[in-house]
């Protein structure tokens, strides 16, 4: 009993004696153990996993600096028109300081990515996990795929200053549609969406301000949250001017603030006099 009872054991943070020492180390127990197999499916895990996508996605991406998403069709063929479109959009972002994010897959996507890898920038993909193979294109310097799509959709609103769309299926209006939402309800301000393919677009922009607008849907000034142009050069000159903005009003709100603490320095000082 006195041999038993001077035992010790240390397991992590716990202290453990005589009886109370487990006849084997926890190591043992989880590599030996098989168990069931039902709690891997379950909700607490999946938080545990969707936890762990937006750590990787922050960790990849929290340095990268000024961005632009470009979003367009997987099934854009290269030497095509919308192909070579990307690419020009790419190139043109990259000389323009910003990094490129797309979806990682092909398409659209590969052409705006080799766009900006060609030109010298930094190229990003996320992906996402489908029911169909679909890797990750060739022309990535980080790549990163997700299992769920709200954590993809975070991490595109999250690192971009503005949104570059090119003619695309449900997947790109769902990146489109998400993305204006999020402007029209302030949830991100000074954030420009740019339509590029009048003969795409202009079916949707018609249906918008001929139908939503004409039946009170949304509100007067909501058309003019995208901008839509045939011309890259242009997308890209909408967004430097956007920054441009965004900058200047925040050196105003730091003039601002600077000033109001000023002034309450002033004013408590003059009350100790």
């Amino acid at each position: 009993m006195t041999e038993s009872k001077g035992k010790i054991r240390h397991a992590g943070p716990l202290t453990l004696r005589g009886n109370a020492i487990p006849a084997t180390t926890t190591d043992q127990r989880l590599l030996e153990s098989r168990g069931p197999t039902d709690w891997v499916h379950a909700d607490p895990w999946r938080v545990l996993r969707i936890q762990s996508e937006f750590v990787e996605g922050f960790g990849l991406l929290s340095e990268l600096g000024r961005a632009v998403c470009v979003f367009g069709s997987a099934r854009v063929k290269p030497d095509t028109e919308h192909y070579e479109t990307g690419v020009r959009i790419g190139e043109l972002l990259a000389g323009a300081g910003y990094a490129v994010i797309t979806g990682g897959g092909p398409g659209i996507m590969e052409a705006a990515n080799r766009g900006a890898q060609q030109a010298g920038g930094h190229s990003i993909g996320l992906g996402i996990e489908l029911p169909f193979e679909q890797k990750l294109n060739d022309f990535l310097d980080m790549g990163i795929t997700f299992r769920y799509f709200f954590v993809r959709k975070t991490m595109f609103v999250k690192y971009a200053q503005a949104f570059i769309v090119l003619p695309g299926g449900f997947g790109t209006l769902d990146e489109l549609f998400e993305a204006i939402t999020l402007v029209q309800t302030g949830k991100v301000t000074r954030f420009p969406v740019v339509l590029v393919g009048t003969s795409f677009w202009s079916g949707i922009r018609d249906w918008i301000n001929e139908t939503l607008l004409a039946e009170g849907m949304i509100s007067p000034g909501d058309p003019d949250l995208m901008y839509l142009t045939d011309d890259p050069e242009e997308a890209v000159k909408i967004i430097q001017e956007a920054d441009i903005q965004r900058e200047m009003q925040e050196e105003r709100q730091v003039e601002a603030t600077a000033h109001d603490v000023e002034e309450a320095s002033e004013e408590s000082e003059s009350r100790r006099r």
